[in-house]
Order: structure tokens, then sequence, then C-alpha cells
């Protein structure tokens, strides 16, 4: 096992060091001594932060990951269910970031007078506006009143 120091664990990271006390401060991580005034941290600490990182890209707040990642010295555990659930969710909103991304496009390119006119712009803004069961999520606030 290598001791890195804050400075190296920095640099490896691309985590600044000011956030690697705050994770510290969190219980995140943890340095296990000091060699002057730098904080030391065993090489473990990389694999944590990478698992820290991957937490923050799902979408997990910082608290969240403390506890669905359970990140105890050298034992990390992993809680495959929330994990399974997060990423049905993040596949969710992809599919609704694509069906927003295919209209813009179709904003962009429609050739009709009026975007109202067209018969695909409508029926793309009626399938944003309802959910996957048919129910209305938003028509009550639609401002084209579909």
């Amino acid at each position: 096992m290598l001791r890195l120091d804050i400075s190296q664990v920095a640099q490896q990271s691309g985590i600044a060091p000011s956030a690697l006390r705050f994770y510290e401060k969190l219980g995140l991580i943890a340095s296990d001594g000091r060699h002057g005034l730098r904080r030391q941290y065993d090489d473990g600490v990389l694999i944590r932060l990478a698992l820290i990182a991957l937490g923050q890209r799902a979408g997990y707040s910082l608290d969240e990951i403390g506890t669905l990642f359970q990140l105890k010295e050298d034992n990390i555990r992993l809680c495959r269910q929330d994990l399974r659930d997060q990423a049905t969710a993040l596949r969710q909103q992809a599919t609704e970031l694509q069906a927003t991304a295919d209209l813009l496009d179709h904003i962009s390119s429609c050739t009709a007078q009026s975007h109202l006119e067209c018969p695909h712009f409508q029926s793309l803004i009626k399938d944003m506006l309802t959910d996957k069961k048919g129910d209305p999520i938003a028509a009550a606030h639609s401002p084209l009143g579909l």
C-alpha cells in the first residue's frame, strides 16, 4: 500500500485539495496521518474518489453517496438495489431528454408557417404532456391548451 500526500491525491484524481478536505469532513474519505502539515492517504483513496465521482455523475448527493456506498476504510459495500433503481431513473431521464432533443430538432427545421399548425409538432407536444400510462401530466399548464 502506497501512501500519498494530499497534493499527490489531488494531482492523480483531478480533485482540488479543498474538495478532498471537504470529503474528509463528510466522512467520505479518511486520511491516515500527516507528514508535516500535509495529510497522508493510502492509495485506496483513489478508488473511493472514483466511486464518489461515479455517484455524483449518477445524480446522488454527497450525503447519499456516503450512505449508499458505505465508504469505510478498506471496505466498500454498494447497495445493489438502490443502484438498479437509480440506473432505471437515469434511463427514464435519458428517454425524456431524447424526446426533448427530437422536439427541438423538429422545431428548428419545421417549414410550417406556424408550429401550432404543424401536425407533427402538435403530436410531439402531446406526447411530452402525457406520461407512459397516457395520463396528462402538464396539460393544465400548457400554454398551447393541448
